[in-house]
């Protein structure tokens, strides 16, 4: 990778508190053009809580710096972040009963870009994704994720990443409640939304769904922070021993350096 790019994503000496109590403890990352990054650890580490704060999740205080290709972003509520090329996917997102999944999207579509699409364009687009997807074209006139499985919602979570083409995906925890099948076609949705000039985090906790969405590196998150940081090679290695040896105090170091 040439460091002489700007990296899609960068944040300088991150805090997140809720309600008072400090969460994330300070995370410096950069995660360059086409640069895939997993980050992994165990239950109530903290990980969830930082991504939706990157994101400008209202309820959570940070503070330290975002940038996207360099712009700072840490001012900027989070509909703005979005329209710049950020994209949080949920662990669990919500229903929202009486809004069609089409209404949703093409409102989506059209903030991402800064114009209204034709309605015959965006059609083709959206049931183009649908197929790449695997989607029944009936979803379009379903209220958003009311009355979704848990594959169906996080399928249309890509769906969205295919449609608004972000800068910057954060995905947390998108491998839950999939079964193996599901897996494998959101993986492939994730791989084919991504471009070599975009970027990607994701937060998971198991080591399966890095078998086909392959990332560059891999950070453990303990405490608050980044502990370590190293290749695919360190997911297997959780995979194996767990967290148990690990205390959450260690400096931030390739795994095997």
């Amino acid at each position: 990778m040439n460091r002489k790019h700007t990296p899609v994503f960068s944040c300088r000496n991150v805090h997140v508190s809720i309600e008072g109590t400090e969460v994330v403890k300070g995370v410096d990352l950069d995660i360059y053009p086409g640069e895939k990054h997993a980050l992994m650890g165990p239950n109530g580490s903290g990980k969830s809580t930082f991504a939706s704060a990157v994101m400008g999740h209202p309820l959570y205080e940070l503070s330290g710096e975002i940038f996207l290709r360099g712009e700072p972003l840490h001012d900027l509520p989070p509909e703005e972040r979005a329209r710049r090329g950020m994209f949080l996917g949920f662990q669990h997102p919500i229903a929202v009963p009486g809004v069609s999944v089409a209404n949703f999207l093409r409102a989506a579509v059209k903030a991402r870009r800064g114009k209204d699409i034709p309605v015959r364009q965006f059609r083709k687009e959206l049931y183009d994704a649908f197929d790449r997807l695997d989607i029944p074209h009936e979803f379009a006139g379903r209220y958003l994720n009311d009355g979704f499985s848990g594959g169906e919602k996080k399928r249309l979570e890509v769906l969205q990443m295919l449609l608004l083409q972000p800068s910057f995906v954060l995905l947390d925890e998108i491998d839950s409640g999939l079964d193996i099948d599901a897996l494998k076609i959101v993986s492939n949705g994730i791989d084919e939304a991504l471009n070599p000039e975009s970027g990607l985090l994701m937060v998971t906790h198991y080591q399966r769904i890095l078998n086909y969405v392959n990332p560059d590196k891999v950070h453990v998150f303990m405490n608050g922070r980044i502990i370590r940081t190293g290749g695919p090679e360190q997911a297997l290695e959780l995979e194996e021993h767990g967290y148990e040896n690990l205390d959450g105090t260690e400096p931030t170091a390739a795994l095997g350096a």
